[in-house]
């Protein structure tokens, strides 16, 4: 898709209407050039009518220009507005392990750089829109002077056209290399940010990350940039060569062999020297539009990446509602593929049934496979083979959704939103105000509006804003990723002696990852996994 594209998508009627209102300004831009040339020429008097005309004329330009840029202006900026909303609705619809495997530094680029590129791009179009209404309304106010000498004219615009674009497909190649080497300067620019701690504690490995990781990627990328532009810039030389050519030809080879007036070559000459300023904006701002094509190209393939493995919606409610009592799983197994580096990794096949109330541990070693597991039984991977059930219910494509509302889950890698997003009902705020203090964070935090006052807290203490989230969500099905492991032990020996049991009590199946085993004899099951294999275990087995 390019931009015209896009900006005709947002709206074709205000689309026409800005063209319409630029060609007008445009032609009318052409005709005061007229005017200027036929008094230069002798050809009229400063008349009062001709006055009249000329500044009626000037106020029709101003007015149908600002109306034209006004309306492009509007359109560029709701297209941006819908483009956005657009990417991320996809990225939200996307099954998680498509994102995982894009990886969030492509995301991010698309959704940061890309997008700011597109936006620089809509910027210029309105006033691209009105150089290219000029330049076409003087072309025909030249041919109404001479057709042949027009037609010179256009020989030189074909085969600047021409050869331009020749150029130009080779400095879009360049930009297209350093649109891809963006990628790789976003995914090290990550490291930084994530990596902060241990690149600072480590002087050689902070070195060899800025001079053979960062400062490689950052030179490629400005290598290729830079013969992209680079050549951009030439085929702009090449271009104001073209344009002092016909200037050129109209001043020093046409007279030799047609005798011109001189009222004709004058205004010849004017309306060139007219054209220079529109023709050199069009050459300036096609490098900036050529950027922001392959920024959207980019974007647009992940849109179509997006699109390809889109789930499906899922409008089908469980019949069972939140009353069900008994969720198994029946020969599940899922691939996990890592790269083409590695040897694939296969969970299962699981056959595991765990109902309500019910308090569930899963240990197992690291890389054994848990927090897949937790990701299949909460819908966000779904089974390679195999099949999910409620109480009977197969979960399939068509209900996966309203399977997954059933969880609450605080993953390891938890993200801890400001505000309580689809909580902050006066009665949850009340509750919410009461779990704070359970929790001991009410010196700490404080709810404004359905709004944390701040989350920038321990990790601990962050996991416990988590819960309260939670709370709130009062779903069947609780799930906890080493939550506890970054509690002191007194508020670790609440979570398991009262916040479980309390949970069990509510009639909620609750499924934690731990290695605690000093409180394994709490659970109702263990279950362990062993390189994807799932063995249960009673709690004498584990302390035998």
């Amino acid at each position: 898709m390019n931009l015209l594209h896009l900006l005709l998508r947002t709206s074709p009627t205000a689309m026409a209407i800005a063209v319409v209102a630029g060609g007008l300004s445009g032609g009318g831009s052409a005709r005061l050039v007229a005017l200027v040339n036929e008094v230069v020429t002798g050809r009229q008097g400063v008349t009062a009518p001709f006055l009249w005309s000329f500044f009626g004329l000037l106020a029709g330009v101003v007015v149908a220009g600002y109306m034209s840029q006004l309306l492009l202006i509007r359109l560029a900026q709701g297209a941006l507005f819908d483009l956005r909303l657009v990417l991320a609705r996809q990225l939200l619809d996307c099954p998680l392990r498509q994102l995982e495997a894009l990886g969030s530094h492509r995301l991010i680029a698309a959704l940061t750089a890309d997008i700011e590129t597109i936006a620089s791009a809509f910027t210029v179009v309105p006033f691209l829109c009105i150089d290219l209404a000029i330049v076409g309304g003087s072309l025909i106010y030249l041919g109404w002077l001479s057709l042949p000498l027009l037609l010179v004219i256009v020989a030189f615009i074909a085969l600047a056209t021409v050869t331009y674009q020749l150029i130009a497909q080779q400095a879009r190649r360049f930009l297209v290399t350093a649109r891809e080497e963006q990628d790789h300067l976003f995914k090290h620019l990550r490291g930084i940010i994530h990596g902060i701690k241990e690149l600072k504690l480590h002087h050689q490995r902070r070195q060899v990350f800025l001079s053979e990781e960062l400062r490689q990627t950052a030179a490629t990328y400005r290598h290729f940039n830079m013969l992209g532009m680079g050549i951009f810039a030439g085929a702009t030389s090449w271009g104001q060569l073209i344009f002092f050519a016909i200037m050129s030809v109209f001043l020093f080879v046409i007279p030799r062999f047609s005798p011109l007036e001189t009222a004709l070559l004058a205004s010849y000459i004017l309306t060139i020297i007219y054209l220079s300023a529109p023709l050199e904006n069009l050459m300036r701002r096609l490098p900036i539009l050529s950027r922001a094509s392959i920024a959207l190209d980019k974007v647009e393939s992940f849109g179509f990446m997006l699109n390809h493995c889109q789930e499906p919606p899922s409008p089908v409610r469980l019949p069972q509602g939140n009353t069900w009592q008994c969720l198994a799983l029946n020969h599940v197994t899922y691939d996990y593929d890592r790269g083409a580096d590695t040897t694939p990794f296969t969970v299962g096949p699981i056959n595991l049934t765990l109902t309500r109330p019910e308090v569930v541990f899963l240990i197992g070693g690291n890389g054994s496979g848990k927090s897949t597991l937790a990701k299949l039984i909460t819908g966000l991977y779904p089974p390679t083979t195999g099949h999910i059930t409620l109480d009977g219910e197969a979960i399939a494509d068509s209900n996966r959704e309203a399977y997954r509302q059933q969880f609450s889950a605080i993953f390891a890698d938890f993200y801890l939103f400001d505000r309580l997003l689809a909580l902050d009902s006066p009665e949850q705020i009340e509750q919410a105000n009461t779990y704070l203090t359970a929790l001991q964070l009410d010196h700490k935090v404080h709810l404004r509006a359905g709004e944390l006052s701040t989350t920038d807290l321990s990790q601990g203490q962050r996991k416990r804003l988590a819960l309260l989230t939670a709370y709130l969500e009062d779903r069947p099905v609780y799930l906890f990723d080493e939550w506890a492991a970054d509690q002191d032990p007194q508020f670790k020996a609440v979570f398991y002696t009262q916040i479980l049991p309390e949970l069990k009590r509510r009639g909620k199946l609750v499924l934690a990852i731990t290695h605690d085993d000093k409180y394994f004899h709490l659970a109702d099951r263990i279950l362990k996994l062993e390189s994807g294999q799932l063995v249960e275990h009673s709690g004498s087995q584990i302390f035998s």
